[in-house]
């Protein structure tokens, strides 16, 4: 059992770690695979005053993170004010950390600083690889006394003024599997170094709840697409039973207009009160009708001088109205 300095060390750890969980309510988990100890020292600085890098052992952090459930627990007997604890030590598992963010807009900053400190690294044997490496065609500059790299991958090359050249793209490495020590070996001797090694956020924590960091790339524009599709979904579940709602209204009125129109289309009436349905009308019965109001919109601004090009602009927007009219009457919402 640990005593003197050391125990004073751990428990210091313990008591800012908790004492992190309950005061900040944003915070981010994450993965520190490969991260070198300069690198993490960068990180820190850049984030000293709006965030608090925060690593340890797993076993330490479950420990600390236990005992004080238990005591909060003993105090509330309810178990709300113990919610986050357990949320975060559900969570602990990994070669992971976690950056709790002193304010809101502190998270951005966080996320640009992890994009801006990454560093390149090399391919190493036994490493599962984050990307495929492809090796591109061309010259390798590499005396074809080395050929013997690229042979024992079946690399297909030729000799090409004294140098090797690879003659096809080749995939040296594959996504998800571990680098072979000849792949490595490869890589070392045309000096490329594939890889990129940073910290990865993982999870998100906030208000006593860990969700996934992909929710960090939602925009406005997802939110707005995700509003009109349930908006969509109303309008069509409101004219399927029949129920009308202010979704589903513009599909009514348009309803209500096509039955008007196919009520009189066949019908000798007299429709020059109602210009819209006259013009529609006038289309059924004639089809051409549509194209020759085209050919003499686009034929009036060349034709005319400044009344011309007046009537030139009102032209294209009538005969817009009256396609845009004909689409409509070609929509139904369920057929």
């Amino acid at each position: 059992m640990p005593t003197g300095e050391k125990l004073a060390r751990k428990n210091a750890y313990m008591a800012k770690l908790t004492g992190l969980v309950e005061d900040c309510t944003l915070a981010l988990i994450v993965e520190v695979d490969h991260v070198g100890s300069k690198q993490m020292q960068s990180i820190r600085g850049a984030l000293r005053g709006d965030a608090t890098v925060l690593m340890g052992k797993n076993t330490m952090i479950r420990t600390a993170l236990r005992k004080r459930i238990d005591v909060l627990n003993a105090e509330d007997a309810s178990g709300e004010s113990s919610t986050g604890h357990q949320a975060v030590l559900d969570n602990v598992n990994g070669n992971m950390g976690y950056i709790f963010c002193h304010n809101g807009g502190a998270m951005q900053k966080v996320r640009d600083v992890l994009t801006e400190f990454v560093v390149p690294a090399a391919a190493k044997a036994g490493v599962v690889a984050p990307k495929d490496v492809i090796l591109p065609m061309g010259p390798t500059n590499l005396e074809p006394s080395q050929t013997n790299f690229f042979q024992a991958m079946n690399i297909p090359t030729k000799i090409v003024k004294g140098a090797i050249e690879v003659t096809q793209d080749f995939k040296v490495v594959v996504q998800g599997e571990r680098v072979v020590l000849s792949a490595q070996a490869l890589l070392t001797k045309l000096g490329i170094r594939p890889f990129e090694y940073g910290m990865k956020v993982r999870q998100v924590y906030q208000d006593k709840c860990v969700f996934d960091a992909a929710v960090l790339d939602i925009d406005d524009n997802v939110l707005v697409q995700k509003f009109m599709t349930g908006v969509s979904h109303v309008a069509a579940f409101g004219r399927e039973i029949g129920i009308p709602t202010e979704a589903g209204l513009p599909h009514m009125i348009c309803s209500a207009f096509k039955n008007i129109v196919a009520t009189v289309a066949d019908l000798d009436v007299d429709l020059s009160g109602t210009k819209e349905l006259a013009e529609i009308v006038a289309i059924l019965k004639d089809p051409e009708a549509l194209a020759k109001m085209k050919a003499a919109a686009a034929a009036g601004p060349a034709s005319g001088g400044a009344a011309g090009a007046s009537g030139g602009a009102a032209a294209p927007a009538a005969a817009a109205a009256v396609e845009e009219e004909e689409d409509d009457m070609e929509f139904d919402l369920f057929d």
